[in-house]
């Protein structure tokens, strides 16, 4: 789950960790009146979408009069802001951070996130702030610091000596830094976070080391843990879709010039399911693992949202039946088809348990479906729809 900027410096703010003195503002008034109870000059608007690069695409604009503040208000509420992140559809703004400009002297990049493959928590670091990471990744990897910290063990204050040093900091900013980094530390940890990046985090002509953007995204898995932050989600800036299929716990991604839905039990079937999509010559819409132990409204209803895409020209379901019994999984698409008309071709491959009483019930439904013998006869059909 990904919030906002300025929500993400509310938490931030909970764990002490410094940023700059600002307010969120839904209306141009508003932001005119934080900018005068800020009590300083100049302040920053910046347009809060849930997207990287707003600074690049207009988004973030510096006021050094009253005046100015109205005029960027004015200008970046309500206009579609276009980023490398948001694809050419771009967002629409409907909020605004504006905080106090600061004296920077420095520029950093500082992010934590696990890491999979060392099954820890690495913390990255870099002297090139304010740049996207990627390029910095690309063009000079030597300048990107990386500590990776033992879950079990915990952050160490070596750990943290290590990213000061390697940032080549002062001694007056180090230490600032490393309770900081510690703050920083604990926030991800009791969070569940996926993601925390500040880009760029500044060092202050007094060498105060401060957030000055802020990026938190959150594991969906572990929400159920922290209510709270379950009260910052902006459905608003969520796909549609993907919305809907979270209110049936279906994991669900929309993917874009895609023209075959399909239907998947399991993350690695569905990546095979997209590879054999694309060999056959279309193109995945979506992602959808219905999940192991998915139920027959589960599949009704994911199914459902496949069919309510425009762009889908035809639906491939993949099923292997354990957990999930081949069976349930025909009592569902029976139960959408009663629903839900559907208007194009529908593919099913299935194996497993309970196979022969699931093609039953497709067979027995009177419903024009097409039972796939085969992945590779499913992949042949799933290509003249394509063609098609």
């Amino acid at each position: 789950m990904k919030i906002h900027e300025y929500q993400a410096k509310e938490l931030f703010q909970k764990y002490g960790v410094p940023t700059p003195r600002g307010k969120a503002a839904f209306a141009v008034d508003e932001a005119k009146a934080i900018a005068k109870e800020l009590g300083t000059l100049p302040v920053v608007v910046k347009a809060q979408i849930h997207a990287g690069g707003r600074g690049k695409g207009g988004g973030v604009k510096i006021a050094k009069t009253e005046a100015e503040v109205e005029q960027y208000a004015n200008q970046i509420l309500g206009m579609t802001l276009v980023t490398h992140q948001t694809g050419p559809e771009g967002r629409l703004v409907k909020r605004l951070l504006v905080e106090e400009g600061l004296p920077i002297e420095k520029e950093l990049y500082l992010s934590l996130l696990p890491d999979r493959d060392t099954a820890s928590i690495v913390i990255m670091a870099s002297e090139a702030g304010g740049m996207d990471i990627e390029e910095v990744a690309e063009a000079t990897p030597e300048k990107i610091i990386k500590v990776f910290v033992n879950p079990l063990l915990g952050f160490q204050a070596y750990e943290a000596r290590q990213l000061a040093y390697g940032l080549n900091m002062e001694p007056e900013v180090v230490k600032a830094f490393i309770p900081m980094i510690n703050k920083l530390y604990k926030l991800t940890v009791e969070y569940d976070c996926s993601l925390v990046e500040i880009n760029p985090l500044v060092i202050l002509s007094d060498k105060r080391v401060v957030a000055l953007d802020a990026k938190v995204t959150f594991d969906d898995n572990a929400m159920y843990r922290h209510k709270d932050i379950q009260a910052y989600r902006d459905l608003e800036e969520e796909d549609p879709f993907e919305v809907e299929a979270s209110k049936y716990n279906i994991n669900y991604i929309k993917l874009p010039g895609g023209n075959i839905g399909n239907m998947v039990n399991g993350a690695g079937l569905a990546m095979a399911t997209m590879d054999v999509i694309q060999l056959a010559g279309g193109q995945p819409a979506n992602f959808l693992d219905v999940g192991g132990g998915a139920s027959a409204e589960q599949v009704e209803n994911g199914l459902r949202i496949i069919l309510s895409d425009s762009a889908v020209k035809g639906v491939l379901i993949n099923i292997f039946g354990g957990i999930l019994r081949c069976d349930i999984l025909a009592t569902g698409v029976v139960q959408a088809a009663k629903n839900v008309e559907i208007k194009v071709p529908l593919i099913i491959r299935m194996e497993g348990t309970n196979v022969d009483q699931g093609r039953k019930i497709l067979e027995e439904s009177g419903l024009k479906i097409t039972v796939a013998k085969d992945l590779a006869d499913a992949a042949q059909k799933v290509s003249a729809v394509a063609k098609a």
